[in-house]
């Protein structure tokens, strides 16, 4: 199969996937019982409580249709409900793929931790730090790789690795803020990718996801690892 066919495969399923996840949540949201939403109810308390949801002052026409509103500060609000759906997405097609062929990166050094941790967990491979140009692209490097999925904290820090990924028909997922531009993303996740306890969130929730996609775990309450643990620490708390 050319590597063309296989990029249209590729995102023919992510496709397919994302209108499935839709459907099912509109489903879903006629089944509910009251303690389910009130198990929903105090999640998402809880996350928000993260700042998973804050963007910044500027907004991009790409990342537009996942904000909601400006705060009094002029900090742009990401619609949760959207990010909470694109990582049903993401874990449903990590969970089609060779989990060990799903790239992670991250330059960003709150990603460090989340990262390594979602790749502890699920069997994922990651880059920390600086991407080696070739890395996706040069057969004759060390380094190289042919990954399934590239998985970016950020489309602007990671952009070499957005660029190869797409050069090498390669689906991008990849976690955007308000501020980003996703011309070379395939599914975006809405969140807040610059500060910690955010990133730490929105790695939890694709692990946890994961993990049940990948039949690990069966619920939510099966998901040992805290929050906290995917959070990347400052020196001064270490020391």
């Amino acid at each position: 199969m050319s590597s063309a066919n296989q990029e249209e495969n590729a995102k023919d399923s992510l496709d397919e996937i994302e209108n499935q996840t839709s459907e099912d949540s509109d489903s879903q949201a006629y089944t509910e019982t009251g303690e389910e939403d009130i198990e929903n109810d105090n999640l998402e308390k809880m996350i928000l409580s993260t700042g998973i949801r804050v963007g910044t002052p500027v907004k991009t026409k790409f990342m537009s249709p996942f904000i909601v509103r400006a705060n009094p500060e002029g900090l742009y609000i990401l619609d949760i409900s959207k990010t909470l759906t694109r990582i049903d997405v993401a874990a449903k097609f990590i969970g089609r793929s060779d989990i060990a062929k799903i790239i992670v990166t991250s330059a960003r050094e709150y990603g460090k931790t989340p990262v390594q941790k979602f790749c502890e967990s699920t069997g994922a491979s990651g880059i920390i730090g600086r991407f080696m140009p070739g890395t996706f692209t040069n057969p004759s490097l060390a380094s190289y790789m042919e990954p399934q999925v590239v998985i970016v904290t950020d489309p602007q820090a990671d952009q070499q690795a957005v660029l190869e990924a797409t050069r090498a028909g390669v689906p991008v997922i990849a976690i955007a803020n308000s501020d980003n531009v996703t011309s070379n993303v395939d599914l975006v996740i809405p969140a807040n990718n610059r500060g910690r306890k955010a990133l730490a969130t929105v790695y939890w929730l694709l692990t946890r996801e994961v993990l049940k996609k990948q039949g690990k775990i069966k619920s939510d309450n099966e998901m040992k690892i805290s929050i906290d643990d995917f959070e990347t620490k400052l020196v001064e708390e270490i020391s």
